[in-house]
């Protein structure tokens, strides 16, 4: 039986670390190991296997499980050693090789998790279910007594160089010339790297934050201390903005140089006019202003999730899409299509990224020669805001969210506040529009004990004040 902490959510298997390390790591990459046989994956990679973990405490012994469980299959695992999520599977999707990623992202550090990826990129939930099903069938109750005795070899190549030069390549030397630009480097797996790359742009990179323990940084629902670091480095020196990611770099926090954060949606927005995209498909819970701004030839909705994004960009490049860009409100950047610009192409990267979009809206500071502040303001974007109800049972907030979609009179009464419902949307949780044209969004965590909470007001003091309301009531009527 799963142990109950641990499940599959938006992005992958997670759950506390004192339930996933041990023979449940073991055991679900046992299961994956099979599904890539029996598929004949595994073959068609010379049964490689790619391995990379994020900075947290526990991720070496769970990487040590998955090369354990790897070579009793059959098959061969690769230390990729610690990285970026997304040159992890860059690396596998240019050479067709599978990969997993030790990783619990943006959670806090007594969680972590395992990303799957086929060589063709992340797994779906067609794949989840084939691990689950593999899982059940192997019924493994222990792992191997001598796994320390595991030793993995390492890839002939250097993946993090790879993965700078794909950029480096395409942006060209300088492009970033100019700029100042601080890195929030706290326990980010892509802390040094980001560095690394704004120097070779021709930036001035300024480390800031290097933390000793993990932190737990959440694009969607920043800190109020990281908040206010950022605004005392913006005030203590002169930046054009502050750069930083999430804990396995697949998601980017960006501030102006006043050390305010921009909302990843907008960054999203921001990378795709940079790029020339045409279609953008992004989840329900972006800025409702996307399709208004113009920018965009067409916009695609979807539920929130990698997995459902990438499902939709494959469905815009059949329909004809010419470049096609996915992202998600927490920032991470999905790359549909090749790009070519200036005699550079830049291939397609259907995998969350915070490169792209850190050098895309740095790119554009340097482009369009204003301060990245204005430049999000051409967009139009409406006051949002979102946070969380934490240490909240799932059944619990699945149980509110469906009483919402199915009780008319309990949603009413919940909304005549805000002059009662002009329209819903049930995409993924519920997306109320209210009567005064506000916005409440209410939806469960796919990957964590929580209720989410998103809103859009027409300034930002009032969508704190509505965010405020919407998780006190949402809090209160859960009980």
């Amino acid at each position: 039986m799963i142990p109950s902490s641990l499940k599959f959510g938006t992005s992958g298997l997670r759950g506390l670390v004192v339930e996933l390390n041990g023979v449940p790591a073991f055991a679900y990459t046992r299961a994956f190991a099979e599904m890539l046989k029996a598929d004949g994956s595994a073959a068609a990679s010379q049964n490689v296997v790619l391995v990379g973990r994020d900075l947290r405490e526990s991720s070496p012994s769970i990487a040590q499980l998955c090369y354990a469980a790897l070579r009793e299959s059959g098959l061969t695992p690769l230390d990729c050693s610690a990285l970026p999520t997304p040159a992890l599977a860059y690396h596998g999707m240019r050479f067709g090789i599978p990969a997993i990623m030790v990783t619990g992202s943006h959670i806090p550090e007594d969680r972590n998790g395992l990303k799957f990826y086929r060589a063709q990129g992340e797994i779906d939930k067609k794949d989840e279910a084939a691990i689950l099903a593999w899982h059940a069938k192997l019924e493994i109750t222990s792992v191997p007594k001598s796994i320390s005795a595991f030793h993995a070899q390492t890839p002939d190549i250097n993946l993090i160089d790879a993965y700078k030069a794909r950029y480096r390549d395409f942006f060209g030397a300088g492009a970033l010339a100019g700029l100042t630009v601080g890195v929030y480097q706290h326990s980010s797996v892509a802390r040094d790297v980001i560095v690394e790359m704004l120097e070779d742009l021709g930036a001035q990179a300024v480390p800031l934050g290097r933390a000793t323990s993990f932190i737990p940084v959440d694009t969607e629902a920043l800190r109020e201390e990281d908040e206010a670091l950022a605004r005392q480095w913006a005030q203590e020196q002169a930046l054009d903005a502050i750069v930083s990611t999430d804990g396995d770099a697949d998601r980017p926090l960006i501030s102006d140089a006043n050390g305010n954060f921009l909302r990843g949606d907008l960054v999203g927005a921001i990378t795709a006019k940079a790029l020339g995209a045409d279609v953008i498909v992004t989840p329900v819970t972006s800025n409702s202003a996307l399709e208004a701004c113009g920018a965009f030839k067409t916009v695609i909705r979807t539920r929130v999730g990698s997995p459902y994004v990438i499902e939709g960009m494959v469905e815009a490049s059949e329909a004809g899409g010419r470049a096609v860009l996915g992202f998600e409100a927490n920032g991470g950047v999905l790359l549909g299509s090749d790009i070519v610009r200036d005699g550079r192409q830049l291939a397609a990267l259907p995998t969350r990224d915070a490169m792209l979009p850190i050098l895309c809206v740095l790119s554009e500071i340097v482009t369009q020669g204003r301060p990245l502040a204005e430049i999000g303001a051409t967009f139009a974007f409406k006051a949002a805001a979102s946070n969380r109800l934490q240490n909240v049972e799932t059944d619990k907030s699945t149980a509110f969210v469906s009483r919402l979609q199915q009780d008319g009179a309990f949603l009413s009464e919940l909304m005549t506040p805000l002059g009662g419902v002009a329209g819903v949307n049930s995409c993924d949780g519920l997306r109320i529009t209210a009567k005064n044209g506000e916005v409440v969004h209410f939806r469960p965590s796919g990957n964590a004990p929580e209720l989410r909470v998103y809103v859009e007001a027409t300034t930002p003091e009032r969508a704190e004040s509505l965010l405020a309301w919407g998780l006190a009531e949402a809090g209160q009527r859960m009980g």
